[in-house]
């Protein structure tokens, strides 16, 4: 009876198998990781993430929580051949990284399918929306794809809208505004302040043509998933959006480590700890909030008059900062020399400055006590990290989706200054810029920074037990789940 009885019980079924497929560029593949990792903690999915050789160290810090697949890098015509990520890469050359990673469509699909009568059959695809390719793969896996979004809902909005509606500018006018009317407000932004992935499409052509598809292919997706929080976009998650295919938008951000794991090494090696830059910090300790975080993103290098002026502001207003400049800013000639003197005769008082050469430890910076405002070139993971430490922003947007987020900040969360909307073609004048620098620093800007606190327990309502975000990454979940339930047919 015993053995009858044991026969007759079917074994478990497998948990479902999810391909994730980040896109190559820091901003991008570190929140889906995240995002990844979660999902995995949660239980009753298995993921496989997909990485090429030179993306694959990311994974390391993610632990044993998913599965790798590297593959090699795709080769392309329009692209520079070993080159695997945006990191360092011209912005001309964006497009050209979309559509020479759609290479991996046709290897992705061979290996799924190798395994689509086993347990490891992929039951769900969830990658980055600039890999809209997956969409059509999903589809002949006969599989849901969900597309990520490491941007704000209202940022994702006004790039698919662009591709969406192909708007054109009067007479080649740089100023010219361009609408977007189906967005809560019809807000409107002048020509230069458009993604240049946008800007320079040209018809008919092969590149062009391939960013283009690759947005249209994410409206057809079976929903979005956005690294942000309900209470920083209510406006923008309110109802479905035309420019988002009328699709299902999952808010369950802000995708960031907890206090305890500031130092991990999720973006990468850093040129300096997390020890080593809180105790610097540590410093500061009678002067809460006085020192400036300043940085850029990992992938924009700041332009010359750019670096002179802001430079020349933090010289002139005597403000304490760490300006992490990345490893090929061109700042003026003896700036990083006068510096370094004025740590060595002033110590730890106000008017020392510290210049970090190559990626440094924003979470763990942000979180310091000591750090009082953001300089900000307003790319959204920072903006997330920013919001989640209760650290106010002085905006200073450059390009992609860095004016959208910017103006967000600005004049709906009320969390952020602008220091200049000049972008990477005009350079504010060094007085303004030591101009906001002060008054952020001399306390004129309280309610704003009072602004950024509640933003921050905002946030950390969100993803808690019973928040918003949480809620929706149990659905999350839940949804996966049950795709993997039955094969789909």
């Amino acid at each position: 009876m015993a053995t009858a009885a044991t026969d007759r019980t079917a074994a478990p079924e497998p948990a479902p198998h999810v391909l994730v497929v980040p896109y190559p560029a820091q901003g991008h593949t570190i929140p889906l990781l995240d995002l990844a990792t979660l999902l995995a903690s949660r239980g009753g999915v298995r993921l496989t993430v997909v990485a090429t050789p030179a993306t694959a160290p990311l994974l390391a810090a993610h632990g044993d929580a998913v599965g790798e697949l590297v593959l090699p890098f795709p080769s392309h015509p329009a692209f520079p051949a070993g080159v695997e990520s945006a990191k360092g890469l011209s912005p001309a050359l964006f497009g050209a990284l979309i559509v020479a990673y759609a290479g991996l469509r046709a290897p992705l699909g061979d290996w799924a399918r190798e395994r689509s009568g086993g347990p490891d059959r992929v039951a769900a695809i969830l990658s980055d929306f600039f890999c809209g390719w997956t969409q059509p793969l999903a589809a002949e896996l006969g599989v849901s794809r969900i597309a990520f979004s490491p941007s704000a809902v209202y940022g994702t909005a006004v790039l698919h809208s662009l591709f969406r509606r192909m708007p054109q500018r009067e007479d080649g006018d740089d100023e010219s505004p361009i609408g977007f009317p189906d967005l809560p407000g019809a807000p409107a932004y002048p020509w230069r302040q458009l993604t240049l992935l946008y800007r320079t499409y040209r018809d008919g052509d092969e590149v062009s043509e391939g960013v283009r598809r690759n947005f249209l292919w994410n409206l057809e997706a079976s929903s979005f998933v956005s690294n942000t929080f309900r209470r920083l976009e209510e406006r923008y998650l309110a109802a479905p959006l035309a420019d988002l295919g009328f699709r299902r938008v999952r808010a369950i951000g802000p995708l960031a480590p907890d206090a305890a794991d500031t130092a991990s090494g999720r973006g990468g090696e850093t040129a300096v700890s997390a020890a080593d830059l809180c105790a610097w910090l540590d410093g500061f300790a009678d002067d809460d909030g006085s020192v400036v975080y300043i940085s850029f993103g990992s992938m924009a290098v700041l332009q010359p008059p750019h670096a002179a002026a802001l430079a020349a502001a933090l010289e002139r207003t005597g403000v304490p900062f760490v300006w992490a400049v990345g490893t090929a800013a061109p700042l003026p000639e003896g700036f990083e020399e006068r510096v370094a003197a004025a740590a060595a005769t002033a110590g730890r008082r106000r008017g020392k400055g510290r210049v970090v050469r190559g990626w440094a430890p924003q979470v763990a910076a942000l979180r310091h006590r000591a750090v009082g405002w953001f300089v900000t070139h307003c790319g959204w993971n920072s903006v997330l990290e920013a919001s989640a430490a209760g650290v106010p922003m002085l905006a200073w947007p450059m390009t992609a989706d860095q004016f959208v987020n910017a103006r967000l900040l600005v004049e709906e969360a009320g969390a952020a200054v602008p220091v200049s909307w000049g972008g990477i073609q005009a350079a504010p004048d060094a007085d303004e810029v030591a101009r906001v620098l002060g008054a952020a620093a001399g306390g004129r800007f309280a309610h704003v920074a009072a602004r950024a606190k509640e933003l921050a327990e905002e946030a950390a309502a969100a993803v808690t037990d019973g928040g918003a975000s949480r809620q929706e990454m149990e659905e999350l979940v839940r949804e996966l789940r049950e795709l993997g339930s039955e094969p789909k047919e």
